[in-house]
């Protein structure tokens, strides 16, 4: 073989060796960088990364906090005092007003309505019920407020500030609910269960933490025992069971 061929195929032997060596350390470069890929997408969250939050408890979270409770009880312009469905009416609001925290109640007596003298008779027996019913007389008021019309009879309202848990008001539709091309929840998505939820607290501080344990009842316990006790192995239970003591 001359020299110029010796060193031609020499020169082709150390291309392909180069191209190998590259070819070789390419590969697991790639399959490195196609893994980093994937991860990200496997670890992506889109409440995280996300503008708008997706989580109807964080949309329309349930709060605990002061709600003034109020009915208006209507009177006719004839009616001489407190009528049977008024006081069984009052009565059920009542049933929701805390007398430990004893707040104040107000009773607000329509003046220059139509019926501005029956109303303001049947305030009176509203107070007397609402003192019979547990509130402080201390802690019970009476006040009046402008009607709009003197054609016309206005209510007697009945009212009082209670902490309750509740939720911003439902019925926001900022966006059309066609507009789903990011499948997110819309705006009022879970607003309707979250407010019947906090409707249903009976005690809004069982949403901060658990109630203290109340006392066992000794004398139950002892007699459950009593019939555990008496009752007795059935064959069954004693031929099926492992234990032989």
């Amino acid at each position: 073989m001359s020299q110029s061929a010796l060193k031609a195929s020499t020169i082709a032997a150390a291309m392909r060796f180069g191209r190998s060596r590259v070819s070789r350390r390419a590969v697991p470069v790639l399959a490195v960088a196609v893994a980093a890929l994937l991860a990200g997408c496997a670890q992506r969250d889109s409440i995280t990364v996300g503008a708008i939050p997706d989580d109807y408890r964080t949309n329309h979270p349930i709060v605990i906090a002061e709600k003034n409770q109020k009915i208006d009880l209507p009177v006719g312009a004839g009616d001489r005092g407190m009528t049977g469905s008024q006081r069984d009416t009052l009565l059920g609001f009542l049933d929701g007003y805390d007398r430990s925290a004893a707040p104040t109640l107000t009773i607000q007596v329509p003046s220059g309505s139509a019926n501005e003298v029956a109303a303001s008779a049947a305030a009176r027996d509203f107070a007397r019920l609402a003192i019979a019913s547990g509130v402080k007389r201390n802690r019970l008021v009476v006040t009046s407020y402008q009607a709009a019309s003197s054609e016309i009879s206005s209510p007697v309202r009945v009212a009082y500030v209670a902490v309750r848990a509740q939720t911003d008001k439902c019925g926001r539709w900022p966006a059309d609910l066609v507009d789903t091309s990011e499948n997110k929840h819309y705006a009022d998505f879970g607003c309707s269960y979250q407010n019947n939820l906090a409707a249903q607290m009976a005690n809004p501080a069982d949403l901060l933490g658990p109630r203290k344990l109340s006392t066992i009842d000794a004398e139950n316990r002892g007699a459950v025992i009593d019939v555990y006790r008496a009752r007795g192995i059935s064959d069954e239970f004693l031929g099926n069971s492992e234990v032989t003591y």
